[in-house]
């Protein structure tokens, strides 16, 4: 196993040692090495079985090699393999990223905790690469590592020209005096052309947005010093037409026989996941088609791009063309309907570019990819994405996201918000509320400096979180019928901390 070492030399890997093998290698051995050839050529005394050995000592060391880098290819190919179930994470298939990608990097499988949460825990220091998110951590010792994918929904309005968005963002929480930085996988393609772009980070510290500078990027990562942990997406500025690393995504429709969805969007797994949720919480039932979703080429900010059908049966697509943009920032994504006007067994529909007629991305869809077995051998629809129930909206895609920790944050119309907010709830919240409490108290809840005082010598044998529970129930006592958890929600949501948004949006979303 041979790694690029940063002098131009190179580090073998030999039988678990490694040596440095520079340029100078053969100038070094060079006298040693002939010295020893010549001392052997003026004897004249190496006999058929010296010579027979060197030769089996060679062919076992060959061996001995061939089977360390059998074995570390089938590690990769291991680890390759697990990181398959991400599902939102797309390794680009850029050649020009492939070649000047030099991130030097453990490959880890995090252990995934619930919908879009993960739980990396490692040993020592080093660079690990998340392969279910393409995050890499670099760490100083033993640490724990959760974070989550973000949707840019949220924060998308905190982006001021001339910056615009480079990848996803991630909520992270760990110990900071162990996790010195995160690089972050962008969607951008450089190409030869990096010079004229700038790269930064979108950091909410404390609610309040901040663009920091990043230290160092790839032609995959943007790496930031860790400072705090909250909340951080990458950014990047350029006055160059900007490309990106695209992806297709394929559903059909399981309660209409003819109808298919596709969408194309930048890589990157904030979008998506954002197309994830809208797909699961739309009225209509929909399975995923798993072709590879990675475009060939790049997908250029403001090109048009074509959906063509092959295909026996009269086909509808609507709308043939798009103009690509990077909508990030926006929950609901566009897409392409495809329908059928009769069933087929197969058809095969390919994306290009409208200008050059390149071909961007191609699938051969059969009727297998939708259809399924049982066990007596009949066949039937696939199961459709699993679904929470939720009230019915005029909108297609007006969905109830379900909120859960290190998740999705969105201002998606709650199933909760119009009941009363209970005993249980307010301690919940009240446990997430911190030191400023009082401040929220007066300022979000218009309650008097009296009030808090009262509690506190009222129940000053009860603890902090008493007094804090206290505070929101007399909060909720004078709002009566208006005591609801979206009320709460939006009157703590411009003061509070991320963590309490979450929680009241959990709440809601229960």
């Amino acid at each position: 196993m041979v790694t690029a070492l940063a002098n131009g030399g190179q580090m073998v890997h030999i039988n678990g040692r490694e040596e440095e093998e520079d340029s100078s290698f053969e100038e070094k051995e060079g006298s040693t090495l002939n010295g020893c050839i010549e001392e052997n050529e003026s004897s004249g005394d190496e006999s058929p079985e010296s010579s027979s050995e060197s030769d089996s000592e060679d062919t076992e060391e060959n061996e001995e090699r061939g089977d360390e880098k059998e074995k570390n290819d089938q590690d990769d190919k291991s680890l390759i393999a697990s990181a398959e179930t991400s599902e939102f994470y797309i390794r680009p298939s850029c050649e020009h990223c492939k070649i000047t990608n030099k991130n030097d990097t453990e490959k880890v499988t995090p252990r995934k905790i619930s919908k879009g949460q993960f739980l990396l825990m490692v040993d020592e220091e080093g660079s690990y690469h998340c392969l279910a998110t393409g995050l890499i951590f670099e760490v100083s010792g033993k640490v724990e590592i959760k974070y989550s994918i973000l949707s840019w929904s949220k924060y998308g309005e905190f982006i001021k020209p001339p910056w615009i968005l480079g990848g996803p963002i991630f909520n992270v929480s760990s110990d900071v005096s162990k996790l010195k930085s995160v690089h972050f996988p962008h969607s951008l393609c450089l190409g030869d052309h990096d010079s004229d772009v700038k790269f930064g980070v979108l950091h909410m510290r404390e609610n309040v947005p901040q663009v920091e500078p990043s230290v160092d990027h790839s032609a995959t990562h943007i790496k930031w010093n860790v400072s705090s942990l909250s909340p951080v997406g990458p950014l990047i500025q350029t006055s160059e037409a900007v490309q990106h690393h695209g992806a297709v995504l394929l559903y059909k429709v399981i309660d209409d026989p003819h109808s298919f969805r596709v969408y194309v969007a930048a890589n990157s797994a904030s979008v998506i996941k954002d197309i994830s949720n809208s797909i699961k919480h739309s009225q209509r039932k929909f399975m995923k088609i798993d072709k590879p979703p990675v475009c060939q080429k790049l997908l250029q900010e403001g090109k048009k791009y074509r959906l063509k059908s092959e295909c026996e049966s009269t086909v509808d697509i609507i709308p043939q063309e798009i103009e690509f943009h990077d909508d990030s920032s926006r929950k609901l994504k566009n897409f392409i309907e495809v329908y059928l006007e009769h069933p087929v067994n197969a058809f095969k529909l390919s994306l290009e570019e409208v200008d050059s007629d390149q071909i961007i991305w191609t699938a051969a869809l059969r009727e297998c990819d939708w259809l399924h077995s049982d066990s007596n051998g009949e066949t039937s629809q696939a199961e459709p994405i699993k679904k929470r129930k939720r009230k019915s909206t005029a909108s297609d895609e007006e969905g109830i996201f379900k909120q859960s920790k290190w998740g999705d944050i969105t201002d998606e119309p709650k199933k909760n918000k119009n009941l009363l907010i209970t005993d249980q709830q307010l301690l919940v919240i009240a446990k997430k509320l911190g030191k400023e409490w009082k401040e929220i108290g007066i300022c979000c809840l218009s309650l008097e400096m009296k009030d808090i005082d009262q509690i506190q010598d009222q129940f000053k044998d009860e603890g902090i979180n008493i007094h804090k529970f206290r505070m929101l129930a007399k909060w909720r006592e004078r709002e009566k019928d208006n005591g609801t958890v979206q009320r709460l929600y939006d009157l703590l949501k411009p003061q509070v901390t991320y963590e309490v948004q979450e929680t009241l949006e959990e709440i809601l979303s229960e």
